[in-house]
This record gives C-alpha cells, sequence and structure tokens, in this order.
C-alpha cells in the first residue's frame, strides 16, 4: 500500500466515521444516565429522512440539519415517555423506534415524493460543502505534517468538524462539571441524587434530549453530507454498530472516539478494495463489505474483556415514599 492509498483511506475514515461518532456520544450520553438507547439506529435514518427532506424544499442544508434534529428529538422524546413516564421496557421502545423510523421514512418519502421512498438529489446549497482549513494549500507538500493536515484533516464538512469537537466537549460536561457529575450519578444510583433533591426525570430526560439532538446531527449528515440525498434505509445499520462502539469504548468519549475511527477505516478499507488478495488468501468482496458487522459481532460477543455499563442502566425508577 503506497502513501497515497494510506492518505485516501484515512481521509476516508474520517469522512464514514463521523455519523457513527455523533450515535455513539448519543448513546453515550443517554446510557450514563440510565436509559439504554436501542433507538439510534432509527433516529439517525428519520433524521437523515427529514433532512434531505428540508434541505430539498429550502434549498439550505442548515434547515435541512434544523429539521433533522427536530425529527430525532421528536422520536427521542417518544422513546423517554415510554421507558422513563410509563416506566417501560427500554430494549423494547428502542426497538419500536427503529421499525418505526425504517416504515414511516419510506411512506412518507413516497407519499411527498413519488420516487420509490427516497428523496430527489441534494446539489448546490442544499448539501453542506467541504471546508479548506487555513494554510491547507500552503503546507501540502510538507512531508507528513503537511499531508495529514491538508489531505487527511482538510476538506470536510463542517459537521465532521463539529463531530470531533464534540468529543472533548462530551469529556468536559460529564467529568467536569456538575451537570455531568449528577447525570453520571443518574446512571449508578439514582436514588442518592433523588435524596439530594435533584430530578431524577428531569436529568433523564435531558440526557434524551441531548441524544436525539446528536443523531440529528449524524442523520443529517449522512444525507446532506455523506450522500447527496435519502435513500431507504440508508443508516445500514450504523447505529447498532455505534452502540457496539460505545460498548468497545467502555462508555468513555475519549476511547468512544478510537473505536469509531476503526469501524470508519474497516469500511473505508472495504470500500477502497471490493476484494482484498493476501497472496494466500483471496478476500471476497462480501466479506469485506462485511468486516464492520464481523467486528460489531465479535465485540458484543465480549471477546474485548469485560465492560460493564452504568449500574442503574435499564431500569425505570420509582420513587419512594
Amino acid at each position: 500500500m503506497d502513501i497515497a492509498t494510506l492518505v485516501q483511506i484515512l481521509d476516508s475514515t474520517l469522512r464514514l466515521a463521523t455519523p457513527l461518532l455523533f450515535a455513539c456520544l448519543a448513546g453515550l450520553v443517554s446510557e450514563r444516565a440510565g436509559i439504554f438507547d436501542i433507538g439510534l439506529e432509527g433516529k439517525l435514518l428519520i433524521a437523515a429522512f427529514f433532512s434531505a427532506a428540508y434541505a430539498h424544499y429550502s434549498g439550505s442544508a442548515w434547515v435541512g440539519l434544523g429539521a433533522g434534529v427536530l425529527a430525532s428529538v421528536v422520536f427521542a422524546l417518544l422513546h423517554g415517555v415510554a421507558s422513563i413516564t410509563f416506566r417501560g421496557n427500554q430494549l423494547i421502545s428502542g426497538v419500536a423506534i427503529n421499525f418505526l423510523a425504517a416504515g414511516m421514512t419510506v411512506v412518507v418519502a413516497q407519499s411527498w415524493f413519488r420516487q420509490g421512498g427516497r428523496t430527489p438529489s441534494l446539489t448546490g446549497d442544499a448539501r453542506f460543502q467541504r471546508l479548506e482549513l487555513p494554510f491547507a494549500e500552503a503546507l501540502r507538500d510538507v512531508p507528513l505534517v503537511g499531508q495529514v493536515y491538508s489531505q487527511i484533516l482538510s476538506g470536510h464538512s463542517i459537521l465532521v468538524y463539529l463531530g470531533l469537537a464534540m468529543v472533548p466537549t462530551v469529556w468536559y460536561v460529564l467529568y467536569r462539571t456538575r451537570f455531568g457529575l449528577r447525570l453520571r450519578a443518574v446512571g449508578e444510583n439514582p436514588a442518592a441524587v433523588d435524596t439530594a433533591g435533584v430530578s431524577v426525570v428531569g436529568l433523564r430526560y435531558i440526557a434524551v434530549i441531548i441524544a436525539g439532538v446528536l443523531c440529528g446531527i449524524g442523520g443529517a449528515y449522512l444525507a446532506t453530507s455523506l450522500s447527496a440525498g435519502f435513500v431507504k434505509d440508508m443508516s445500514a445499520g450504523r447505529g447498532f454498530i455505534a452502540l457496539a462502539a460505545m460498548i468497545f469504548a467502555k462508555w468513555r468519549p475519549w476511547h468512544a472516539l478510537g473505536a469509531v475511527l476503526l469501524f470508519g477505516m474497516l469500511e473505508a478499507v472495504a470500500n477502497r478494495y471490493p476484494s482484498l488478495d493476501l497472496g494466500f488468501v483471496v478476500l471476497p468482496g462480501q466479506f469485506m463489505a462485511a468486516l464492520p458487522y464481523i467486528l460489531t459481532v465479535v465485540i458484543l460477543a465480549g471477546f474485548v474483556g469485560r465492560a460493564i455499563p452504568p449500574r442503574a442502566g435499564g431500569a425505570p425508577y420509582v420513587k419512594e415514599r
């Protein structure tokens, strides 16, 4: 593999990891507050559709982003009402969100656009354009540093940089603020938080809304930046891969970044090499395309060490009288 090919793979890795990063951080915040969120896939999908639809109608990717975030937050609140207010099973609620999004996006897309469950292609300002970082062109010929800066880090959508900025932001909020301390405490010992006079229900709803916003941005990125519109089931299991990355990272933001970059690299390699000749064996295209999902199964099977979720995760809180 030459340097140019490696640079192309790393550039693709950053782009392909971005929706996974948003979804992974969304699940991390939600589960840190004790709300398991299997519905990341559904929120990505519903956000992708509404962002593409409204970007098409308005001609503005920013309007599409707002619509995608709003749609994702609505679905997040549905999950919150079912699992927090009515104390339903959080896993079943998340699965229901996924099924609802998968069916609703196709039906509404067909009703609005009559294109077989997809939106028209987005062009111009209806898509987020690539941004060149300062001095990227001047540093292009500098060995190593210039290549990394100008060819790998530069030239991405603003949402890619927003996703990278979210990692230290989520880390700081969770580990350096009073709100973050309370949020993590709600996921570990909600009774103690309630005894201190802090609303467990309120904090969990805030966590669910934050997760909805992050998923909304990730879904909008799929439809208005990574692709040029919405197609059926375009999230393609990314919500579940993000869950696996979150478990792999053991609910820690910086580790989550490394995990999603690993998944993104596998997808980038699969796209770059439809089949891979290792000399002693040829890996077919089907195997290469399945690599991210194989890693997901490996991680969820527990081959990366024991990952202990928040102690109160998945359990509805019932206030003691």
